[in-house]
């Protein structure tokens, strides 16, 4: 009777887990167009304090709130990394324990890179706004290293390095495993792969084609995974294995 109740409960976890990654992926390309419309994004991130802080600002509360919302999305890396070790960790425990450490630092960290936004970005908005050149300098230069520290470097270096390991470890376990769909594991690998070199695209332009790719291929991905979780079979696994 524990054994069936714990399945169900694993069940229950998979799915939620599948449904937040498939349907995280949709939530990003949507708030990722209207962020696109409203305020050019990403292209709006390269250009200099005097013109992407006034930008911000003129997006409104509404432009603030869609910034939230975007930065609590990366969220959905916890329930999905939790998915995939119950579905996959009868196969190989100590790699998808290793693959859900890597889905919350990617939470973490994307979540770290893009509340900045709504928060410390905003406000530096409404100062630069009203400052005299000399403190619009200041401002200029928090500015530009707050995006190097919590937006090239945590957000977007260390997240996407977080996500293409847990996508990496999963796709080689599910591999490894008898489950069906074995294409499923090879699209994985190859995402994975792509999404580590693609992170180097702030460091030397030659990996912007690849990063272009990815932008199509990580959210196919995402929902792709997130389908086949939802759709795996129980897991006949000990409570306490």
């Amino acid at each position: 009777m524990q054994v069936n109740e714990h399945t169900v409960s694993s069940r229950a976890v998979i799915r939620f887990g599948g449904f937040c990654l498939a349907g995280g992926a949709v939530a990003f390309l949507g708030v990722f167009s209207y962020l696109a419309a409203g305020f050019n994004y990403p292209d709006v991130l390269d250009g200099p304090a005097a013109t992407v802080l006034p930008n911000l600002l003129a997006t409104g509360q509404q432009g603030r709130l869609v910034w939230a919302i975007y930065a609590l999305l990366p969220l959905i890396w916890v329930p999905a990394g939790v998915a995939a070790y119950e579905v996959l960790a009868p196969v190989r425990r100590g790699p998808m324990r290793l693959a859900l450490l890597f889905a919350l630092v990617a939470a973490l960290a994307m979540m770290l890179g893009l509340m900045r936004w709504p928060s410390i970005h905003w406000h530096l908005a409404m100062a630069f706004e009203h400052a005299a050149p000399p403190e619009q300098g200041v401002l200029a230069a928090v500015f530009d290293g707050l995006n190097t520290y919590l937006g090239n470097y945590i957000g977007e270096f260390l997240g996407e390095l977080s996500f293409s390991v847990f996508f990496l470890v999963t796709s080689i376990v599910w591999l490894q495993s008898p489950r069906p769909h074995r294409w499923v594991g090879w699209v994985g690998v190859a995402t994975a792969v792509f999404g580590l070199i693609g992170m180097f695209r702030n460091v030397t332009g030659a990996v912007a084609p690849i990063a272009a790719l990815n932008n199509y291929l990580l959210p196919a991905f995402m929902i792709i995974l997130g389908v086949a979780l939802v759709r795996s079979p129980a897991v006949h696994d000990s409570p306490g294995a």
